[in-house]
């Protein structure tokens, strides 16, 4: 699982990092911040120092001190342990990496005291925060009072400081990792219920249309026999390929078929739509010999056809032509509905992926769109195949279908 896509505040609730933050600020005396992995604090200060508070409030000092963060924190993460050292102004402080998979996504920043050693002599600290300041446009008076009030820590109080923020950091890295897990699952829950709201909602369009199957087909088997005593042998092919494309469209909507009966079920809808369009559409079907005894889902292709034939070709006066090619990518099928309709603009092409639900269009048989039919390829075959669409307005729309080659 990747998490680089996430910042430390999606993961962890900025909250409940300010709760672990203050309490922690508390419990030592020392300041504290959490900062995102280029040093901008992710929450409120707690318990900082006048002396940092006055450096923080001319912009190239805030500049330094967050200059300074970023690169402590970076630091920490290369050493894999918390780390303490001077910050640009001289104080002491501490920084503990917080590391999700390997990947720096910020620090948790605690200190803003003077180091107390047996070596150590609080003036010449002092003379070196004014050497540190210069450049800054601070009243030296002030800064020197302000110094003065920064709290002065033993060594042992610093080293128990570095290892706290480590053991926060930790825990801090557990509530996000918990986090990111509960966000996944409830991404997989969330397709999964809407796949099978979709098949649910197909099956009941399915039952919708058999009444009673047998009925219907011998009553169509009629009919078309009808037309052939009568000499209608148009009406008969119209007949003939009704039933077989209803015979087909009632099966199971969870099934692999293969593609030449996704082919024919495709042939037996045109059949259809070319007596009611006429001349106005023209179809042209070209599919590799070696594709046909792959299997797809049920109700793939003729879907989109149908919706080139809506969207693309019927409100368009001179009509025109739909094409149904198919051919191997070294291991996969690549099967394309492309029709020379009105096409779409930019904006609609963009947002075609991101709809959840689809008003139905007269005139569809299936109420299956292109959403419909990208999800079940996936459900099937995994996420990196589906649909790809390419249209271009007023000249026509491509839908290009990628699954694996696999048969019986």
């Amino acid at each position: 699982m990747q998490v680089s896509r996430f910042a430390l505040s999606e993961i962890v609730d900025t909250s409940v990092l300010q709760e672990i933050q203050d309490k922690f600020a508390e419990a030592t005396g020392l300041a504290a911040v959490i900062v995102d992995p280029e040093g901008r604090p992710i929450t409120k200060p707690s318990h900082f120092a006048c002396f940092c508070n006055y450096v923080r409030s001319f912009d190239e000092g805030f500049r330094r001190c967050m200059n300074c963060d970023d690169k402590s924190g970076r630091r920490a993460t290369q050493d894999k342990r918390p780390v303490v050292y001077l910050c640009h102004s001289g104080l002491t402080d501490l920084a503990a990496p917080i590391i999700v998979q390997d990947e720096y996504i910020g620090a948790f920043l605690a200190g803003q005291v003077v180091l107390e050693t047996e070596h150590s002599d609080i003036k010449e600290v002092k003379e070196e925060m004014y050497r540190r300041v210069a450049d800054l446009p601070v009243d030296k008076e002030k800064i020197g009072e302000l110094f003065d009030q920064v709290e002065i820590v033993p060594e042992h109080r610093i080293k128990a400081g570095a290892d706290l923020i480590y053991i926060m950091s930790n825990y801090i890295v557990e509530i996000g990792l918990a986090n990111i897990v509960q966000k996944q699952l409830m991404l997989e829950m969330k397709a999964k219920a809407e796949l099978e709201s979709l098949l649910q909602v197909t099956e009941l369009k399915a039952l919708q249309s058999q009444v009673n199957p047998h009925f219907l087909f011998n009553t169509l088997n009629t009919i078309a026999r009808l037309a052939l005593l009568e000499g209608a042998e148009k009406t008969q092919e119209v007949v003939y390929a009704l039933a077989d494309l209803l015979r087909n469209n009632l099966r199971d909507i969870d099934v692999l078929r293969t593609i030449e009966e996704e082919v024919k079920s495709t042939r037996d809808y045109l059949t259809i739509q070319k007596v009611r369009f006429g001349d106005r559409i023209a179809s042209d079907i070209q599919i590799d010999a070696a594709l046909l005894e792959g299997l797809i889902p049920a109700l793939t292709l003729q879907p989109l056809v149908e919706n080139a034939i809506i969207h693309g070709l019927e409100n368009r006066v001179e009509g025109g032509s739909i094409f149904l090619e198919g051919r191997m990518d070294d291991n996969d099928v690549v099967l394309t509905v492309r029709d020379t309709g009105v096409g779409m603009p930019a904006e609609r092409l963009q947002s075609l992926f991101q709809e959840e639900r689809r008003q139905n269009s007269h005139g569809q048989t299936t109420g299956l769109g292109i959403i419909n039919v990208h999800k079940r390829i996936c459900h099937f075959f995994g996420e990196q195949y589906g649909l790809s669409v390419e249209s271009v307005h007023g000249e026509g729309t491509s839908v290009r279908l990628r699954l694996p080659f696999r048969h019986n």
